[in-house]
């Protein structure tokens, strides 16, 4: 898909600093190109680690607009660099651009899908980037766009930092987007909240009767579990609700899975499970090695530390609802008082790195059941227009942060 849009100019007289009024005028010329761009993306999805013409297709559009563009970065992943005409901060933006594998998908998938919104995302950063690059001359500071591949594995964010992402221009914050089940038009900020991390064991039992005691093991540790994944619509309106309300029962939980694998005289019992507040991971572990205990000869074997959660800034959270407030107004600027409990996001690595905000995009169409706009199901459809959306929150969000 070739890029129509040409990069701004900028040598005219001086303007006034970006604000959303201007904006929303550039990003209501893009709106239909963006739309195609996603369409485009959404037909060719990449699984995570091979996302090379999804990673072209971006570092195209982003060189047609004037940014200085890096490939390859961890993978397939695309850096651009927008500099303003005036000083100020430097800021930056992610965007995944991976699609969800056959095995991470609802039982029964058989095909690479973008099941979890990441061409809606992608779609979003390039057209924030379009839109600021546009009004160069009156942006100040510089924002740094991160392209990052192999999201659903955890994987690109480490790879990213590890290729020297932010080596040569180091932004100080940082900011994303996430597809989420709310009404298209409305935005969820997450300060001090986000999504849990993730930790994995394995009890090794061995002897005459490993097979029966391993079952049993699995069951008792699967009773630490609070919390079980949505199965029906009714299950994800409650989480919704759960998450949106203050003091909920959220606020502390444990998603547990378990399984067992079992050979002659041997069997292992493997343990996956995530947890809110982070720091219930050495109580879990305990609780598991006490389990363990009763079972002679039994054998417990955790990593040195769990996948980080992430947890986005209390402080740049409400600035961002702030901002969503004055700006689009306040009956579509809601707040997470909880995390989600059954997804990770390796964002995380990047906010252990510099503050920053993640923010869930609604794309429920109106009128539409609600596992039509929650990832990971396979009736995910998000409503396009929440492309529109995203752009313009976001870049005159970014704009007030690199102004200083």
């Amino acid at each position: 898909m070739a890029p129509a849009v040409a990069a701004y100019a900028g040598n005219g007289p001086a303007h006034p600093p970006v604000n959303s009024e201007s904006v929303h005028e550039v990003a209501s010329r893009l709106d239909r190109t963006l739309v195609e761009l996603r369409r485009d993306i959404h037909r060719h999805p990449e699984n995570a680690g091979a996302e090379q013409r999804t990673a072209a297709v971006v570092a195209q559009w982003l060189r047609t607009a004037g940014l200085h563009v890096t490939t390859g970065v961890g993978g397939h992943g695309v850096v651009g660099v927008l500099t303003g005409a005036r000083r100020g901060r430097t800021v930056a933006y992610r965007a995944d651009m991976d699609a969800l594998a056959p095995d991470s998908q609802i039982p029964g998938g058989t095909e690479t899908a973008h099941l979890c919104g990441h061409d809606v995302h992608t779609a979003v950063g390039v057209g924030v980037a379009l839109v600021l690059a546009r009004l160069r001359d009156r942006l100040s500071g510089t924002v740094v766009f991160v392209f990052q591949p192999a999201e659903e594995t955890l994987a690109g964010a480490a790879a990213m930092l590890a290729d020297g992402v932010f080596a040569d221009i180091r932004p100080e914050e940082i900011h994303a987007l996430h597809c989420g089940p709310v009404p298209v038009g409305q935005f969820v900020v997450t300060p001090g909240y986000g999504q849990p991390g993730q930790d994995h064991g394995v009890i090794t039992l061995t002897g005459p009767d490993a097979a029966a005691q391993a079952r049993l093991l699995s069951n008792d540790i699967g009773a630490l579990g609070t919390v079980s994944p949505p199965a029906t619509s009714a299950d994800l309106e409650k989480l919704l609700a759960d998450i949106l309300t203050p003091d909920g029962p959220l606020t502390r939980f444990v998603f547990i899975q378990t399984g067992v694998s079992e050979t002659s005289e041997r069997a292992e019992v493997r343990v996956s499970y995530r947890c809110w507040p982070e720091n219930r991971y050495v109580e879990i572990r305990e609780a598991i090695h006490r389990l363990a205990r009763r079972v002679d000869g039994a054998s417990v074997v955790f990593p040195d530390d769990p996948f980080p959660a992430m947890i986005a800034p209390q402080r740049e959270g409400r600035a961002l609802g702030r901002y969503l407030e004055r700006t689009i107004g306040s009956e579509r600027t809601r707040t997470a008082h909880a995390a989600l409990p059954f997804s990770g996001e390796d964002f995380a690595l990047f906010l252990d790195r510099m503050p920053g905000t993640y923010t869930y995009l609604g794309v429920r169409a109106p009128g539409a059941a609600i596992e039509t706009s929650y990832p990971h199901f396979g009736a995910f459809n998000p409503d396009e227009r929440a492309i529109g959306h995203g752009v313009r929150a976001m870049a005159g969000w970014l704009a007030t942060r690199t102004h200083g």
